[in-house]
């Protein structure tokens, strides 16, 4: 009643957002798949390679906050069709690309378009679906989505690098950045240009406070390459990181203008909870496809196409894991689905890390592939719902760019340190023994950062119960699934 009465089509609204998730998604799987090819087609070094990952997440994770206020400020459509356009066009110079640095620019404006699209994505999901078990089946089927958008990403990114071009893995955007832009421009948002929606004067200072700290911090710590951690160049970069981002809280605190994050929103415990936990998940999700691909191509010697299709149980497991997700989330408290999640995908991290220089796929990828990809897909749909659930229609667009922000920021920080740690180990040798123990090593330690998140849910959040199926009125909470008074 309520979503016809406001002339919001729910279903094609799903549609949308969920054509877009897939192709952030693709593009994320599809490319750490073709980076053999990438570095010999352009001449990347081996320290360089790892920016074409950086690039992207820099500029993802550095404006995902601003890309969330714009979001709930300027219109959740509006945004969407520029983020897709910007997304679009990288795409297409990417796959042009003529030197590593031309590839490296694009995947930064590929980030840029990313972090305007992603969160107001999420928002208009959030605002379409505000609660009941429609909500639980809208977010499964964005997890699912998002699954199927890794799934089909490493078997497109290994079938298209080994049979036609690296290049190719840039050009499959542009073709789902035109489906996105044609549905996402049949969409009504309800919250576009009402009165009062745009409040005050917007927090410049604090957009570029937060984006400044979080870029730095990132880049501080993918430059541990180059530079250790005990270094001058990385202390510095890292205390002038923090030193932004104090003075970014400063602002927040104190200004007279529109925050660009209200801080009362991470009082919420489900807000900030859900956020340290995702943030640990993105370090270790990440990480694993990074260095489980670099050990199917470098030390067991798989071509990208095979390395693809080794990479669909798990994320064909990803999509089980949703679904699965949709039916406990009627039964169970998304906390506990969190736990559950979480413990079955740090087993399977625990499991892939006995990899060897003589294993095998049945032996080695196949078991831990149905374990991480379960619990991670057990994950996803609570972990949404629980950042966005019980936050104002108005801070809809803020909470999602905080939780994109977060993975983002999680995935690079984790990437950076555990490359740095896999690199340590494997020292100067460059022996296949030598880069099968510093993979193994960074695996062992995804694992660690999910009982940790573990932790984190047992501490921060509380035990709800399962939403219900009943709608909330208008005037209800954003969500039913996770209360702070429950």
């Amino acid at each position: 009643m309520f979503l016809k009465s406001t002339g919001v089509r729910p279903g094609l609204t799903l549609a949308a957002v969920a054509v877009v998730q897939f192709m952030v998604s693709l593009d994320l799987s599809v490319v750490n798949v073709g980076l053999p090819e990438i570095a010999g087609g352009l001449g990347f070094s081996a320290v360089n390679l790892a920016w074409v990952i950086h690039a992207y997440a820099l500029t993802f994770g550095g404006l995902l906050l601003l890309g969330g206020k714009a979001s709930d400020r300027y219109g959740r459509r509006r945004m969407l069709l520029l983020g897709l356009a910007l997304f679009g066009l990288a795409s297409l110079a990417g796959g042009f690309a003529q030197q590593p640095g031309h590839l490296v620019a694009a995947r930064a404006v590929q980030g840029v378009g990313a972090a305007t699209l992603a969160p107001a994505a999420l928002a208009l999901l959030t605002a379409t679906f505000p609660s009941g078990r429609e909500r639980v089946r809208a977010f499964g089927i964005w997890s699912a989505t998002n699954a199927a958008g890794g799934a089909i990403g490493v078997l497109a990114g290994g079938l298209l690098t080994q049979y036609v071009s690296w290049r190719a893995v840039m050009f499959v955007n542009v073709p789902m950045v035109a489906i996105a832009a044609l549905m996402v421009a049949r969409i009504h948002d309800g919250r576009a240009g009402q009165p009062g929606q745009r409040g005050g004067r917007p927090d410049i200072l604090g957009g570029l406070l937060a984006t400044a700290g979080m870029t730095t911090l990132v880049f501080g710590v993918v430059r541990t390459d180059r530079h250790p951690w005990g270094s001058v160049t990385t202390l510095v970069t890292i205390a002038a990181a923090v030193l932004l981002l104090a003075g970014f809280v400063y602002v927040e605190r104190t200004t007279r203008r529109e925050p660009l994050l209200r801080l009362g929103l991470l009082a919420n415990r489900s807000v900030s909870g859900a956020n340290g936990f995702n943030l640990l998940v993105g370090a270790a999700m990440a990480s694993s496809f990074y260095f489980m691909s670099l050990y199917l191509q470098e030390v067991l010697r798989h071509g990208p196409a095979a390395s693809g299709l080794m990479f669909l149980p798990f994320a064909l497991a990803v999509v089980v894991g949703s679904f699965v997700a949709i039916k406990l989330g009627y039964r169970f408290a998304t906390r506990d689905l969190l736990v559950g999640g979480a413990l079955l995908t740090a087993i399977g991290f625990g499991w892939f890390s006995l990899i060897s220089t003589d294993g095998s796929f049945l032996a080695n990828v196949l078991g831990p592939s149905i374990f991480v990809g379960t619990g991670f897909g057990l994950c996803l749909a609570p972990l949404v719902s629980t950042a966005t659930g019980g936050v104002a229609p108005e801070e809809a667009g803020t909470a999602s760019g905080l939780l994109n922000s977060s993975r983002q920021i999680g995935a690079s920080l984790g990437l950076a340190a555990l490359g740095t740690v896999a690199h340590d180990r494997t020292g100067e040798l460059g022996t296949v023994g030598a880069l099968n123990d510093g993979y193994a090593l960074a695996l062992r330690l995804c694992a660690a950062l999910l009982l940790v998140g573990v932790v984190i849910v047992l501490a921060v959040l509380r035990r709800t119960r399962p939403t219900t199926p009943v709608s909330a009125p208008d005037s209800a909470p954003a969500s039913a699934t996770v209360s702070e008074s429950a």
